[in-house]
Order: C-alpha cells, then structure tokens, then sequence
C-alpha cells in the first residue's frame, strides 16, 4: 500500500515533512499547499511537488509564472491523509474542511490536544494513533522531552520529573520575532510544556519551567528525574544509547552551535538534527536522581515522527520499532 500524502502548510515544518515523506518506500506526495507565491513555493515546484493554494490566489501565482495544480479543496480529494503544517491555532480552523472531504487529518504541536484527541510520540504511545482519524504531532519540546523520559520509564521506572528548558527565541529564517538581546521568562510556572507531555505519557508527574533567550539554533533542556530502579550514570547512558533517536554527545561538543556544525559535517538535509542530543557527560545520577542536558532541534526533531504517525494512522505498519525502523532508514538516520 501505497499512502497518498497531501501537506497544507509548506513552510520551516511542511517543507521538512514533505522531503522525509517522499523518501519514504510506502509513501507519496501528491501535493503541498501554499497561501502565497514565496521561493518556498518555487522550491516545491522544482521538487516536483504538485502545488495548491486558496481559492482566490490564482492570480498571484499566475503572475509569479508558477504552474498550480488546483486549490486545497482539490488537493485534499488526492489524498489520503492530510499533514496540517500551517502556523500555530490556524490548523484548527481546517478541521470542518478535512471533515467535508472526509480525509484523515494530522496536526502539530501548535494545536490544542483536544482538537485531535491523541497527541503522538513514535516511542511513547504509537498504538494510541492507530487506526484513528486524528492526530496531533507534540511540539518539539515535548517530542524531546517525551522521548527522553519514555526510555528511561521503560528501563527503570520514571517518578517525579522537572525540567527548565531554555527555548531558542525564533527560527533561523523569521527575522519578525525576538528577543534580540533579552532573556525572557516564562512568568507562568509550570510552563505548558509539562501537560502537553502528560498528553503523550498520561502517568508521568512532570513540572516545566521556561525562559526564551537570544538564539535561533536550538532549545536547551536541564532534566532532573526520579528513577524508580536503583541504576548508575552508566546504566543511563546504556539506555539512552538503545534509542535511535537520541545521540548521545561527545567529542568536544559544549554547545549549541557545535551540534549545528556536526549537522553540517554530517551532510544533513538542511542542517537538521532528528535526533535528541544528550550530552553524555551531563548525565549523573545521584541521591538526588538523575540529571542531564540534552539538546532540541526545533525545525526538525518531529519531522520523523509525523512519518510514523502517517504510518499508524493509515494502519501500514502495526510494529512501532518496525515504522521507527523504516523511517530511519529512509531518512539516512
């Protein structure tokens, strides 16, 4: 089985799930949606991507010399499953659309839980996402937070868990956003980053705190942890290292801006790190629990996991270390 994929949104998240998903053996873009007539939209064209706007837009697009294939309406009557990729609390807006055609639909993080009814992390709850009509792919924070604490709950048992994560400002590519030289708290405490974790893992006691500081390469996450099991620093890092998406780190790296330059020097699409980075080094456990650093790409730590929750929703592959398997491999993980 083949799965028709169609992405409306074809921006920093779109054009990421659109690439990854055309790697993929048991899948197919048959279209992106863009609003209006940018280099994104060009890129897609020479890509090969089939292109739909909102109705209405022709005109733009046509002066623009860019070819259309029809408007999302008629992108979404190609597919099988649509992949919502446009900005924060737009997506939901959609969903009376998706329902008309009768398409099944997944969102980002961006969303509420309830607009879907199941949050998704590859490792942590695939089984919840099979079969349904809806979908939400969590954040980036809570795709790595998720990851992190999901392993280490399987090896050892997971209790209290606290984590202040220190949140790039803005991405790469948006210059309309800061701080430019400001660090900015998150004044409510916890932070929404812990219950969308509870989301995903609905037993975990997390509590998040937030600040926003002046970069545009990565978030930083400080965890501090309960294991149930009595466990060493080595036992850690043997458990973090079972899990394809988390690289441990080493060799020198203490920063940020270092794991981007691995990124480069590994020949990566974009620059993009799936994986979450933990500094190796970081992880201690002590009578305290344990504690570590590890690092969020947040342009691209989802993209996998949207492929496995595509691969769930349409009932390809029932196995989630089978579908984290094939994605990864497709990807060049």
């Amino acid at each position: 089985m083949t799965v028709k994929v169609v992405v409306n949104g074809y921006g920093t998240i779109g054009k990421r799930v659109a690439d990854a998903v055309a790697l993929q053996p048991d899948m197919e873009v048959v279209g992106v949606a863009k609003t209006r007539p940018n280099f994104e939209a060009r890129m897609a064209l020479e890509k090969g991507f089939p292109l739909y706007i909102l109705a209405g837009r022709e005109s733009d697009f046509k002066n623009a010399g860019m070819e259309i294939n029809g408007t999302v309406e008629d992108m979404l009557e190609a597919g099988d499953v649509v992949v919502d990729c446009t900005p924060g609390h737009i997506g939901a807006g959609n969903k009376a659309l998706y329902d008309s055609v009768g398409i099944k639909a997944m969102w980002q993080g961006g969303e509420d839980h309830e607009l879907a009814g199941v949050s998704f992390n590859a490792h942590s709850n695939y089984d919840e996402a099979f079969g349904c009509d809806y979908a939400r792919v969590v954040s980036c924070n809570t795709t790595g937070l998720s990851r992190v604490i999901s392993t280490l709950d399987n090896a050892f048992g997971v209790g209290k868990v606290r984590a202040t994560l220190c949140r790039r400002s803005a991405d790469p590519g948006d210059v309309k956003k800061g701080p430019i030289n400001a660090i900015i708290p998150e004044l409510k405490m916890p932070s929404h980053h812990g219950p969308d974790v509870v989301t995903v893992l609905s037993n975990v006691d997390i509590d998040t705190v937030a600040i926003k500081v002046p970069t545009t390469l990565m978030h930083l996450h400080i965890v501090n942890m309960d294991l149930l099991q009595e466990c060493t620093s080595d036992d850690v890092v043997d458990a973090l290292d079972e899990n394809s998406r988390i690289r441990l780190i080493g060799d020198g790296i203490s920063s940020t801006a270092e794991i981007m330059e691995l990124a480069r020097d590994m020949n990566r699409p974009r620059s993009d790190m799936w994986e979450n980075c933990v500094w190796e080094k970081s992880v201690n456990v002590s009578k305290d629990g344990l504690y570590l650093f590890q690092a969020i790409h947040q342009e691209s730590d989802v993209i996998p996991e949207n492929v496995d929750c595509i691969r769930a929703m349409m009932e390809v592959e029932r196995d989630s270390a089978k579908s984290i398997a094939k994605t990864n491999k497709a990807m060049g993980f």
